[in-house]
């Protein structure tokens, strides 16, 4: 990775391999360890990591590339990828609640031995965290360190992962909630292989149970009063966003690229030459190339801004996301419909395309509460 351009060149050749195997992992569910055994020795797990630390010193641009270009190949890929490149872009900041020497050691083993790391916050009863409420996962004080107890779900990575980053709630008198560092190897861990979903069915994202786990002190990493958590992060909602609106843009363009392919190869009999000679898929692939365009245009801002320190506001950056991945599902979409079964038949990627980019309303922000609380502040109520 000597040149700016060397790791989203990476990316894109091993995003080749990745696609062969894509399939097979889409209707096996098995976990990408080898695409993500390929990433680490590529040095792209690290890519986000300080260049003090042995990283590759990549600011959200290069992320977003990467992660765009890996989408392309194998989305769930992608999302494991994007999940550690998040934290390590967010660890560092000059800002950061962390220990310092805690957040290098934990830099330097990505960068070294591409150690993957992923917040774990949903739970079944509490959905997502930043829709309110406190955790159902407990530490408690056990002498100067913690225990933790509770379960977490959609833990995306959980196969793979060297630390899960659990938001948990204390057993003080007054509790505190926040992220404790816990070491995926810890006594008292397991997990449970519950992901069985519609898309993205290779990101081993299971359930994650802990079992009276102890927890070094210096590893409750950013612990505070609940009402401090409801003040938006702008650097991790800018990082989050950038990152899901690449990734569902790469499925995008896999999909149009196979549409290409497509109305070049397809001749049928009643018209003697290909789909591609006819206009209504000349509009049709232009209004596509179109959306894709603005999704570049977008997610290349939002991530320019907040290389250059000045992230968006919080609301701006859901705004990003939301628009570029509903350009990414009505992009999949229109591919679907006009290639009728060819598009459904699970012999060709397009089905597993279309199921994938429908997960982008899943991940937060979800669509209703970017325009919820951007409508309520806009009134004034």
């Amino acid at each position: 990775m000597n040149t700016a351009a060397a790791p989203l060149d990476t990316a894109r050749t091993l995003a080749e391999r990745f696609a062969d195997g894509a399939a097979e992992r889409d209707r096996s569910g098995a976990f990408p360890h080898a695409p993500l055994a390929a990433l680490r020795e590529a040095g792209l797990i690290g890519l986000s990591v300080p260049e003090r630390l042995g990283g590759g010193g990549g600011g959200l641009m290069q992320a977003a590339q990467v992660v765009g270009a890996v989408g392309a190949g194998d989305p769930a890929v992608a999302l494991v990828l994007a999940m550690t490149l998040l934290q390590h872009g967010l660890i560092h900041r000059a800002d950061t609640p962390w220990p310092r020497a805690l957040a290098d050691r934990i830099g330097r083993e990505a960068a070294a031995d591409g150690a993957l790391i992923n917040a774990l916050r949903v739970e079944p009863d509490l959905g997502t965290p930043a829709r309110g409420g406190l955790p159902a996962t407990l530490a408690r004080h056990d002498g100067g360190d913690w225990r933790l107890t509770g379960r977490k779900i959609y833990s995306t990575g959980a196969p793979g992962l060297a630390y899960g980053l659990v938001f948990a709630r204390t057993d003080e008198a007054e509790p505190r909630i926040g992220n404790f560092l816990v070491p995926m190897s810890s006594p008292g861990l397991r997990i449970e292989e519950t992901w069985d979903h519609l898309g993205l069915r290779a990101s081993g994202s299971h359930d994650v149970v802990f079992e009276d786990v102890r927890i070094p002190a210096e590893h409750a990493v950013d612990l505070r009063r609940p009402d401090e958590w409801r003040r938006p992060d702008s650097l991790q909602q800018a990082w989050s966003c950038a990152l899901l609106a690449a990734l569902y843009d790469g499925v995008a363009r896999a999909s149009q690229a196979w549409f290409a392919r497509f109305l070049h190869e397809r001749v049928p009999g009643s018209l003697g030459a290909p789909l591609a000679s006819l206009p209504r898929f000349h509009e049709a692939f232009g209004e596509n190339e179109r959306l894709l365009s603005v999704n570049a245009r977008l997610v290349a801002s939002l991530a320019a801004e907040t290389d250059e320190r000045a992230p968006p506001a919080p609301q701006e950056a859901g705004f990003v996301k939301l628009t570029v991945t509903e350009n990414a599902i009505q992009a999949v979409q229109r591919v679907s419909e006009l290639c009728g079964n060819a598009a459904l038949s699970r012999k060709h990627p397009l089905e597993r395309h279309l199921r994938d980019v429908l997960c982008a309303r899943i991940h937060w922000p979800q669509g209703d509460a970017v325009r919820s609380a951007t409508g309520r502040a806009a009134l004034g109520v």
